[in-house]
């Protein structure tokens, strides 16, 4: 089917914005003319692709399929385009996603070292979950994620590659929640506030399921989406947090509360996308990550 890539560009800007104003703003055509190329996509596709009334723009079954697909093409050219395009002064991009706990615990170091490197190279860091940031590298959206790993939205068009172990871990403040004596079993634990991380993350997915293996169903006092806000929360003897071991350097008043059942390892990985090439920098980045694969604290 031969369709013109311009009315795909029109699709997926109508379909991210669900306004054909905007995207007639963003295109710099006229409304009518964005009217019109849904009108011809739609027709030559023989599907309808968005639903249209008086107050709002909805995309249908049908156009959320083809945005998926029209979505990381459109990255991927616009990507292709601003390295073409881009001033040899200035270098290119390495776009990496990362949670801010990765970020801020593990990737520092690297991104130093990586500066010292590539002092030309614009380093664009987006946050999000470990689940959001494998959703933003599907999209072709940054070019290298490092992520905790098991991560259920990891799929089979990525390369995935280990790069260090680590142990989630209970603390508590010592004054307030004193468990040191002995380990203690996950049933036990229930009987105190919990503090993790919300459902959006893998570490939330990790513990639950970590309970329910052991028929037990986790309800926490609190949820949040910092680990160095759980970490603080437990100082102050607000409950008992549930963090990776390489958040915390020193306890200070903090203490690691043992559980009779052995929590299993987790991975730090870094992965991108197989269909995509790499630029040197990027790879020199993987690889310096790489270095340090199954490294524990």
């Amino acid at each position: 089917m031969d369709i013109n890539y311009e009315l795909y560009k029109v699709f997926y800007h109508v379909a991210k914005s669900l306004s054909f104003s905007e995207a007639a703003e963003a295109l710099f055509i006229s409304q009518s003319a964005v009217s019109q190329s849904i009108k011809t996509l739609e027709k030559r596709l023989n599907q309808v692709l968005f639903i249209r009334s008086t107050k709002r723009v909805a995309l249908t079954k049908e156009g959320e399929l083809l945005l998926k697909h029209i979505e990381p093409a459109i990255n991927l050219i616009s990507r292709g385009e601003n390295q073409l395009c881009a001033d040899p002064k200035s270098g290119v991009q390495l776009r990496i996603g990362a949670s801010d706990t990765i970020c801020r615990y593990y990737l520092v170091p690297f991104l130093n070292n990586f500066h010292k490197q590539y002092p030309n190279i614009h380093i664009k860091v987006t946050n999000g979950t470990s689940l959001q940031c494998a959703k933003l590298l599907e999209r072709n959206e940054v070019d290298v994620i490092v992520t905790n790993s098991p991560n259920p939205a990891i799929n089979n068009t990525m390369q995935i590659i280990p790069v260090k172990e680590f142990r989630d871990i209970f603390i508590a403040n010592q004054e307030a929640f004193p468990l040191t004596n002995r380990p203690i079993t996950l049933q036990e634990l229930q009987e105190y506030p919990i503090l993790m991380l919300d459902k959006r993350s893998t570490t939330s997915i990790f513990l639950h399921n970590l309970f329910l293996e052991h028929s037990l169903d986790l309800v926490p006092a609190i949820e949040l989406s910092s680990n160095d806000l759980l970490i603080d929360l437990a100082k102050i003897g607000l409950g008992i947090a549930f963090i990776p071991d390489y958040c915390v350097k020193e306890l200070e008043d903090l203490a690691v509360i043992q559980t009779d059942q052995e929590i299993p390892v987790r991975k730090l990985v870094t992965a991108y996308n197989n269909d995509i090439p790499l630029s040197d920098a990027a790879k020199f980045f993987i690889d310096s990550l790489s270095k340090e694969t199954m490294q524990t604290i």
